[in-house]
């Protein structure tokens, strides 16, 4: 593979008004998510502007639910890491550099910040923006930029999004009076005959890490709490493992149903109708704040102020690293968002 391009600091000529954008934010899938405000921004100064999104291929569903996305460009890294000298492999990258190299864009808009995503930026045709080197989460990504941004770290990271595009695209950073946050994307609430009848809350009780995860006594308090209210609970889950515990979870549960397998625009509408979502640090938590429903986060393992739900919508985080909160406090949470 080819080493970078040289990357002088030269500004980025954005009169006229930029045609056409690529963003660049290929995963995980909350990250994916906080990214969706800068498709809102970006629409918002420039009605006219063509915006195409590089994402990892599980994760496409998500800019594709965005109206001001023209084309998702789907990307598998992850996939092709575990097989990276087949056939298969080599075939499938010469197709994505093809499509890559189709077409030119005024802005290409690298918000991961990674050496993976900057390599991606560099590959595509046009002005490539993202973060300085103290501010990239890999700062040997800044190489790969034409211009670079210091973006301070302390922000939220669906801020630091919305303010390296304000950078790139030069514009005022947004704020809550002009610029108010705005994920973007809706969906339908779901309609199937294994859901109950409304109210119902979604449970999103699985999560990558086991020291993410909430005790499942916990769960069942809330639940029995949320029973009393005349509201079911929902259990959606992924993997045999995680669905296992749904299904065990939803048995001890006086109203509670275990999901089947739903792909991420079916949960999306099963979101869509929930009464409440409670869910633990996973990226459909953050997928439900992004949809507009009430969201209690439940963090156990890591701070989430710098990465918990973030919304206009009622959104409330609880706990921190090696402080789980107790059923009690997200019941009172849960209680004041349902009034």
């Amino acid at each position: 593979m080819s080493s970078p391009k040289s990357a002088p600091a030269v500004p980025v000529a954005l009169d006229p008004a930029p045609q056409s954008a690529l963003l660049v934010k290929t995963s995980s899938l909350g990250d994916v998510i906080h990214n969706l405000p800068v498709a809102t921004d970006l629409r918002r100064q420039f009605p006219g502007l063509a915006i195409d999104w590089v994402v990892e291929e599980s994760f496409a569903a998500i800019p594709r639910l965005h109206p001001a996305v023209r084309h998702v460009i789907p990307v598998a890294l992850r996939r092709w890491r575990r097989q990276l000298f087949a056939a298969a492999t080599r075939s499938e990258w010469r197709e994505f550099r093809r499509t890559l190299d189709a077409r030119h864009y005024d802005v290409v808009l690298d918000t991961q910040g990674l050496i993976k995503s900057g390599l991606i930026a560099w590959l595509a045709r046009g002005k490539r923006c993202g973060y300085a080197a103290e501010a990239a989460r890999e700062p040997l990504a800044a190489r790969f930029y034409n211009r670079t941004f210091a973006i301070p770290r302390n922000l939220h990271a669906v801020e630091r999004n919305r303010w390296l595009a304000a950078a790139a695209f030069d514009y005022p950073p947004p704020d809550a009076a002009t610029a108010p946050l705005d994920y973007g994307i809706a969906a339908q609430p779901l309609h199937a005959t294994w859901l109950p009848a409304a109210p119902y809350a979604v449970l999103l009780t699985a999560t990558s890490r086991d020291d993410k995860l909430w005790a499942e006594a916990e769960w069942r308090v809330l639940a029995d709490a949320l029973a009393r209210r005349g509201i079911a609970a929902v259990l959606p889950a992924g993997s045999a493992p995680e669905r296992e515990r749904a299904a065990r979870l939803a048995g001890a549960m006086a109203r509670g149903v275990a999901a089947p397998p739903l792909d991420i625009p079916t949960l999306a509408a099963l979101i869509a109708g929930a009464a409440i979502v409670v869910g633990v640090d996973t990226g459909l938590t953050h997928l439900a704040a992004a949809l507009g429903r009430p969201v209690v986060a439940i963090f156990a393992a890591s701070e989430p102020g710098l990465t918990g739900v973030l919304a206009a919508t009622p959104a409330v985080n609880l706990g921190g690293m090696g402080r789980p909160p107790g059923a009690a406090d997200v019941i009172a949470a849960a209680d004041a968002m349902l009034g």
